[in-house]
C-alpha cells in the first residue's frame, strides 16, 4: 500500500512540474510577443558593441575603476530591491555583478528590464566600481535585451547534475556548470601544444581521406556508407596509418595527422564510436625513437598546460617525468603473474594451458603469442598505474610491425599505459612488401573465417612498399584519453563535447 501511495505521489509531483513548466513557457512567450508588438524584438538584434570581458575587468580593476565599459552575457541571477536590482551576468570568462537602478537607466528602460528572465542574453553599459562589501561590479547606465530565453534554466542551487542530460544537452551543462568549460579549454591547449611541439621538430601536419575504399591500419570493425554517384560502398576510416606511410614512401619524412577515427564498437568509459587520435611517422628511426618522442610529448603537454609533470587523476598521484619504466610483454607477465612465457616458447599448447590456469579466457588451438597477449591484456594491464612502456608484442596481434631480428615471433612494437589505460601504440614499421603481403593474406583468412575486425588486402599499399620505404617509426596516441588524464576526467564522455548517445524515444 505504501508503495502505491509513493508511486501516486511521484506521479502527482511529475504532473505538477509539467503544469508549472507549461505556465512558465506560456508567460515567456507572452513576454516575447509583447516585445515584438512594441517593435523591440530581441531576436532582431544583430550585434552589440562589447569592449571588455568580465575577467579582464577584475584583472584590470585599478586601470578601469570609474571608467565606462560595455559587457554582454547571460543573466544568471537577480536580487530585486524595488527600484534597484543586483544581477549577475556571465560571459565566456566568468561572472560580473551589475547594479541597475531606475534613476540611472530611466523608468521605461527599468520597467522593461524588470520583465527580463533568468537565462536572457543581455548587454550592459556602465562604470566599474567596488561595492561596500568589496565586490568588483558595474554600475549600469544602460541595459539592453539581446536575446530571449524561452525555456527556464535548471534550478540554481541544484544545478544540472543528471549525467546523461549533461551529455545530451551540453549547452545546458556549460551554462550551469562553468567548470566544465575549463576541461574543453584545456583540451584545446593540449592539442595546440602537440601541434607546436611537432612542428618545432620538423614534422608536417597532413590530412588523409576519411572515406576509405579499404579500412586499414587497425583491427576494428568499420562503419559502412554508400556513395550514390559511384554506386559503391565506402568505409569511415578506422586509422590513417596506411595513407601516412604512403607519404613516407613519397619522401615526406616527418608527418602527423590529428583527426577523427570511427570504429563500430562498444561504448564505455574509455570508448566512443568516434574519437580523436594523432598518428606520427618519422623516417630513419624505430620504436625506440618513438618512445623518446612519446615521453617528451606527454610530459611536455602536462608541463605546458598544468605547470607540472606530477599530476593527480582519479585520486592517484602520477609522475610523468621521463624516463618512464620499460618492460617487455614477457617480463611484464612474469612480474605480475609469475608465468615465464620464454620457457614456454614454441609450445603452443603449454602456453594456452598456462593462460587458462590463470583464468584467462582463450580458445583452444590458439598460439603461444595469442596466449601471451591475452594473459597480458586480462591480468597485467590493470596493474600499470605509473607511465610504463610495454615492448615486443607477438606477431599475431601486430600485422603492420617489423619483426625483432633475434626473436621473429615478436615485433618491435610498444604500447604505453598510464593509470591502467592503454594510451598509445607504436611500431618499428614493417617495410618489407613480401612480408606485408603475407600478413595481409593472414588477415583476409581471419576475416573470411568470421573475424569482422580483421583487416583486408590493400594492394596499393603493398605496391607503395615495393617502391621502397625507409626504416620508419610510427606512433598513435588517443587524444581523448590523454585529455582525460590531464583533466582528471573519469569518462571519455566528459572530454567530448557531443559524445555519441542513443536517441530518446
Amino acid at each position: 500500500m505504501a508503495d502505491v501511495s509513493s508511486q501516486q505521489a511521484e506521479q502527482e509531483t511529475a504532473r505538477q512540474e509539467e503544469a508549472d513548466l507549461s505556465e512558465i513557457l506560456r508567460i515567456r512567450r507572452e513576454k516575447l510577443s509583447e516585445l515584438q508588438q512594441a517593435g523591440q524584438d530581441p531576436f532582431a538584434v544583430t550585434t552589440y558593441d562589447r569592449d571588455v570581458f568580465n575577467k579582464e575587468i577584475v584583472e584590470r580593476f585599478d586601470e578601469l575603476e570609474g571608467k565606462e565599459v560595455s559587457i554582454a552575457g547571460r543573466l544568471m541571477s537577480r536580487r530585486d530591491m524595488g527600484k534597484a536590482n543586483f544581477i549577475d551576468v556571465h560571459d565566456a570568462t566568468g561572472r560580473m555583478q551589475v547594479y541597475v537602478r531606475v534613476n540611472d537607466v530611466g523608468e521605461e528602460s527599468f520597467a522593461s528590464f524588470k520583465k527580463w528572465d533568468i537565462g536572457d542574453i543581455v548587454g550592459v553599459k556602465g562604470k566599474v566600481f567596488r561595492t561596500r562589501r568589496g565586490e568588483i561590479s558595474i554600475h549600469a547606465t544602460a541595459v539592453t535585451l539581446l536575446s530571449k530565453s524561452l525555456l527556464p534554466l535548471p534550478e540554481k542551487f541544484h544545478g544540472l547534475k543528471d549525467t546523461e542530460l549533461r551529455y545530451r544537452q551540453r549547452y545546458l551543462d556549460l551554462i550551469m556548470n562553468p567548470e566544465v568549460k575549463e576541461t574543453f579549454v584545456r583540451r584545446s591547449r593540449i592539442i595546440a601544444f602537440i601541434r607546436s611541439f611537432l612542428e618545432q621538430k620538423g614534422f608536417i601536419e597532413v590530412e588523409t581521406p576519411i572515406l576509405n575504399v579499404i579500412p586499414g591500419g587497425a583491427a576494428a570493425r568499420p562503419f559502412i556508407t554508400h556513395h550514390n554517384t559511384l554506386d559503391m560502398d565506402l568505409y569511415l576510416r578506422i586509422a590513417p596509418e596506411l595513407y601516412l606511410k604512403r607519404l613516407i614512401v613519397g619522401g615526406m619524412e616527418k608527418v602527423f595527422e590529428i583527426g577523427r577515427l570511427f570504429r563500430n564498437e562498444g561504448i564505455d568509459v574509455k570508448h566512443n564510436p568516434e574519437f580523436t587520435s594523432i598518428e606520427i611517422y618519422q623516417a630513419y628511426t624505430d620504436y625506440n625513437g618513438m618512445m623518446r618522442l612519446t615521453e617528451e610529448l606527454v610530459a611536455g603537454a602536462a608541463q605546458t598546460v598544468l605547470g607540472t609533470m606530477k599530476i593527480t587523476c582519479g585520486g592517484e598521484e602520477i609522475d610523468l617525468t621521463p624516463p618512464w619504466r620499460r618492460l617487455t610483454m614477457v617480463e611484464a607477465v612474469k612480474t605480475y603473474t609469475g608465468i615465464d612465457f620464454d620457457v614456454l616458447r614454441g609450445d603452443d599448447a603449454a602456453a594456452v594451458a598456462a593462460a587458462k590456469g590463470l583464468g584467462v579466457e582463450i580458445e583452444k588451438g590458439k598460439s603461444w603469442g595469442d596466449a601471451l597477449y591475452q594473459t597480458f591484456d586480462e591480468k597485467v594491464e590493470e596493474q600499470l598505474v605509473q607511465p610504463t612502456f610495454i615492448l615486443d608484442y607477438p606477431i599475431e596481434v601486430s600485422p603492420l610491425t617489423k619483426r625483432k631480428a633475434d626473436r621473429p615471433e615478436l615485433t618491435e612494437r610498444f604500447e604505453f599505459f598510464i593509470l591502467r589505460r592503454e594510451m598509445g601504440n607504436a611500431y618499428s614499421e614493417l617495410n618489407d612488401p613480401i612480408d606485408q603481403r603475407e600478413r595481409f593474406l593472414r588477415q583476409v583468412e581471419l576475416r573470411n573465417a568470421g573475424d569482422l575486425e580483421a583487416g583486408m588486402m590493400d594492394e596499393d599499399f603493398v605496391t607503395a612498399l615495393e617502391y621502397g620505404m625507409p626504416p620508419t617509426g610510427g606512433l598513435g596516441i588517443g587524444i581523448d584519453r590523454l585529455v582525460m588524464l590531464l583533466t582528471d576526467s573519469p569518462s571519455i564522455r566528459d572530454v567530448l563535447l557531443f559524445p555519441t548517445m542513443k536517441p530518446k524515444e
